[in-house]
């Protein structure tokens, strides 16, 4: 199996797709100004004690408070909090870490009261993005994760990753990180490190005490909380952090600053893979030339099909995400019904794996398949999700199927689930059931051209429409497209776009930047 990573950076947002042999799995879209992510570290002030729920709220900058319980302020938060204040106390010189006391663990059966008081200051990092009405999950026990190694401040302990089963090697990271780490600091040993020489540690681990070093610096020069102290990597390079492994054939990335930030981060990592990253500069949208648009159309929405005209309807709600599968118009099978339920229950079981990973789905997730009456066809089909769901990296728990056919899921839920319309609204009638008629629809198009260029003096742009379309204004022997390049100059370009509905079209300029020419009343 080979995966490839394609990353789409537009204006208003980026979105990263993961490619296994030319096949959606993984789909993430992030806003550009979204400023609130896992991983990012606050100087913020308690606001409020809940004692009833043992927790308190944090105001970290969002419109919701974020929630900190009592048991996520971890063993360690009485010498976090002492080296705060040690450290805010002195605006000058910075209080070195080496030198911090370690005080007693925090009592597991103690009560928030007893610990925090409102508008105290506290180092908090998210775990939780906002999800629906919740603002965001809170700890206290910070982590800067690398590559191979996450640090964790106040811990002094080194733990290594139970999926490295070679006692010998265990035995070698532990040493070996107990060797080169230095006092006041717990290092955990990430499963890629297996093997790893001490070079490679060591260089990683000097990278994440600066992080911490550079966090510790800014909220000693806070003046103003909530302040944002460390700033998790930006979602791409924090993907390929995760994700990144040696059958990568390629990451396409179509911009150039995101482009030079990836090619250094895998650099780093891997000095050998720095050429998989390549800068795409085609002429088509990114998403279409890897044919990744169409497969998000198909692959998102209340039902998705897959083979044989078998289809799934996904339902979510605020507790729980319902999976209801369906045979469809698919023909009988010829070995009789169980047969027929048994493959299209294994078919569902295999895009519901994709579905999970790629909308992100967390939480319980509840799938009610077609009723089978044999116990070894319900044991298979438990084997063939549970095989199916190796692959996925969130932590999960998967139930075999009750009597009533029902199979319960639950998946490690992190981030809102990932929700993409696919329903278009009608460019021309604008959601009103009336349209003009379409073959004017060019000549609608060559007055926003002549706008553009006579009125407004752009002379450089290119115009995006639905492949149909642009073929329509391509073909012949002196093309509609020639016409209007010959009348407006040669800086016009037509580009198709597979995102874009029949007569909906978009103008950009030569920086990529959309120039808005709507109007809902174009065609008099």
């Amino acid at each position: 199996m080979t995966s490839e990573v394609v990353v789409d950076v537009q204006p208003e947002e980026i979105s990263i797709a993961l490619l296994e042999d030319k096949k959606l799995v993984e789909f993430q879209k992030e806003g550009q100004s979204a400023s609130f992510a896992v991983g990012n570290v606050y100087l913020a002030k308690v606001k409020k004690l809940m004692p009833g729920l043992n927790a308190c709220f944090v105001n970290v900058g969002y419109e919701r408070d974020a929630f900190l319980h009592y048991l996520d302020l971890g063993p360690q938060f009485n010498s976090y909090a002492k080296y705060l204040k040690q450290v805010t106390s002195d605006k000058k010189k910075l209080y070195p870490m080496s030198k911090a006391t370690i005080q007693p663990n925090l009592d597991k059966e103690g009560s928030v009261q007893n610990i925090l008081q409102p508008g105290q200051e506290i180092l908090v990092q998210i775990v939780k993005e906002p999800i629906s009405t919740k603002g965001p999950r809170l700890t206290c026990e910070l982590s800067f994760p690398g590559r191979y190694l996450v640090l964790i401040p106040f811990n002094d302990k080194v733990s290594v990753s139970s999926k490295i089963k070679s006692s010998e090697e265990r035995a070698r990271l532990k040493q070996l990180i107990q060797s080169i780490k230095p006092k006041n600091f717990g290092v955990i040993v990430r499963t890629v490190a297996e093997g790893k020489r001490v070079a490679e540690l060591d260089t990683e681990l000097k990278i994440l005490l600066k992080k911490w070093e550079e966090a510790i610096i800014k909220a000693q020069k806070a003046t103003k909380l909530p302040e944002l102290v460390y700033e998790e990597t930006s979602r791409t390079v924090a993907m390929l952090r995760d994700l990144f492994n040696p059958s990568y054939e390629n990451i396409y990335i179509n911009d150039e600053a995101i482009y030079n930030e990836v090619k250094d981060y895998v650099t780093l990592i891997a000095p050998d893979r720095a050429q998989i990253v390549k800068r795409y500069s085609g002429k088509l949208p990114i998403f279409d030339n890897f044919d990744i648009t169409k497969q998000i159309k198909a692959s998102f929405g209340k039902t998705v099909s897959y083979k044989h005209g078998a289809y799934l309807i996904i339902e979510h709600t605020e507790a729980l995400h319902v999976v209801d599968v369906n045979s469809g118009n698919r023909a009988k099978s010829k070995d009789g019904q169980e047969a027929n339920a048994l493959d299209v229950n294994l078919g569902a079981a295999d895009e519901l794996a994709r579905q999970l990973r790629l909308r992100d789905m967390g939480g319980i997730i509840v799938v009610d398949f077609i009723d089978m009456t044999q116990a070894e066809d319900r044991q298979k089909l438990y084997e063939r999700m549970c095989e199916n769901m190796k692959k996925d990296r969130a932590r999960h728990n998967i139930l075999p199927l009750s009597k009533f056919g029902l199979m319960q899921i639950t998946r490690q839920r992190v981030r809102p689930v990932m929700d993409v319309n696919v329903e278009e609204t009608c460019p021309t009638c604008f959601g009103k059931g009336t349209i003009k008629s379409s073959y004017l629809f060019t000549d609608v198009l060559e007055s926003k051209i002549n706008i553009l260029v006579n009125k407004i003096g752009i002379k450089q742009f290119s115009l995006h429409v639905h492949p149909y379309v642009a073929a329509y204004i391509n073909q012949g022997f002196v093309s509609l497209k020639r016409k209007w390049q010959m009348k407006y100059g040669f800086g016009v370009k037509i580009i198709p776009s597979q995102k874009l509905a029949f007569l909906q079209y978009e103008f950009y300029d030569q920086n990529k930047q959309e120039i808005d020419m709507k109007e809902e009343y174009e065609i008099k």
